[in-house]
């Protein structure tokens, strides 16, 4: 255990509760992230506290995972952002407990049901189809920004209603936020974000069209129309989701799967493995790490969280957990059961888990289908971002160009 001093610790932490571990800039996590990440399963007791970024709670096992993301009673989503900030934002229904959440997702989900994601099967097809390619024939592309954030991002977008045009802007100021994590620079940038995400409410409210924000923007709920409180909050969610954590789970797997030139064979030689490529890449690289806020005292394992007290709830961690899953750093088309969290659980599961699982599994079945067996570039090198919503800055890959 690492050495923390009294004075970043609450008195009700347990001393053999406390273990330094900084989730945006631990030297380990930047070097391969989620195999370092879980070090800590090992390392540290299943709950721990860290003095780290103002001082926060970590549970990394999959059963309390569970259990807090459960407990609404005890451990709230309304503080996202660790270390906590002054007047936080409240993204909706994310930072809604409930019952508060459930009229708004109600109001989504006919955009991502398993029925609206099938209608959209011929679109994703088309897009996952035209980015690769664009690069099969040159043998090598640096897959981050030339296949897996212009696949699902543009997917995304149109579902939205964002202009295309402006599609490096969008990406941009979502990296931002999310690098911004911790720092002094987010208040900013969430400004400059709300701004232009309000252009685009305002832009559909003057001239509605068959996307997602004209349809918030028209909705009601309740028998009253969304305030513009709510429409800029469920808007500037939406776009940190769709326009970051497919991108992120994309690129984590390939960058896997780059190394596993026998999967790769295997896939390339029965497509229906894909489906059990996709469960397992979700399983060991899930990117969304969900703060909690406990608001009501409560002891659990051992650990005491008192009101007010910060808690991370390490969804990655739970596809890692060797309590649920055997070898779990093994990549197992074959594995009988998969025990994972990447979409969180409950009250807040994350909405777009159908489309995203769809998402993925169309790209790496084209991505094999015309590439190939591929492999990390000779020279590749790998800079990763910690914190609450993970994420491999580049992935250069190499193949031999099909005759």
């Amino acid at each position: 255990m690492n050495v923390a001093t009294k004075l970043s610790v609450p008195d009700h932490v347990p001393a053999e509760l406390v273990h330094e571990f900084d989730i945006y800039e631990d030297a380990g996590i930047r070097r391969d992230l989620h195999r370092q990440y879980s070090r800590i399963l090992e390392e540290a007791p299943g709950i721990f506290y860290t003095p780290n970024n103002g001082g926060h709670w970590m549970v990394t096992r999959y059963d309390t995972i569970s259990a807090v993301v459960m407990d609404t009673t005890h451990f709230s989503t309304e503080h996202s952002q660790i270390p906590k900030v002054p007047n936080p934002p409240r993204f909706i229904p994310l930072n809604y407990d409930p019952p508060e959440n459930m009229p708004y997702r109600k109001l989504l989900m006919p955009f991502f049901s398993p029925k609206a994601v099938k209608a959209m099967d011929e679109q994703i097809e088309y897009h996952a189809n035209r980015i690769v390619d664009q690069v099969k024939d040159r043998g090598h592309c640096e897959f981050l920004s030339e296949v897996a954030a212009p696949f699902p991002v543009t997917v995304f977008m149109i579902l939205m209603g964002l202009p295309l045009e402006r599609f490096d802007d969008f990406r941009h100021m979502v990296d931002d936020f999310f690098n911004a994590q911790g720092t002094d620079r987010l208040e900013g940038i969430t400004a400059a974000m709300n701004a232009e995400i309000m252009a685009i409410i305002n832009a559909r409210r003057a001239e509605p069209k068959e996307d997602l924000v004209s349809y918030l923007v028209n909705a009601e709920m309740d028998g009253r129309p969304l305030t513009e409180y709510e429409l800029l909050n469920i808007c500037f969610l939406l776009v940190l989701g769709g326009l970051d954590t497919v991108t992120n789970m994309l690129t984590f797997t390939t960058h896997r799967l780059a190394q596993e030139p026998e999967i790769q064979k295997r896939l390339i030689a029965d497509p229906s493995l894909v489906d059990a490529a996709t469960e397992e890449g979700l399983r060991l690289f899930g990117v969304v790490n969900v703060p909690r806020v406990v608001k009501k005292d409560v002891d659990l394992l051992g650990a005491p969280f008192r009101v007010g007290d910060m808690v991370l709830c390490t969804l990655p961690l739970a596809g890692w957990d060797n309590q649920k899953n055997d070898n779990p750093a093994v990549f197992d088309l074959d594995r009988k059961e998969r025990h994972l969290l990447t979409f969180s659980t409950g009250a807040h599961l994350c909405l777009g888990h159908f489309l995203a699982r769809t998402e993925l599994r169309k790209m790496y079945r084209v991505w094999m289908e015309k590439i190939g067996e591929f492999r990390l570039a000779p020279d590749a090198q790998f800079h990763y971002r910690g914190g609450t919503v993970m994420a491999l800055d580049r992935l250069d890959l190499v193949w031999d160009v099909k005759g």
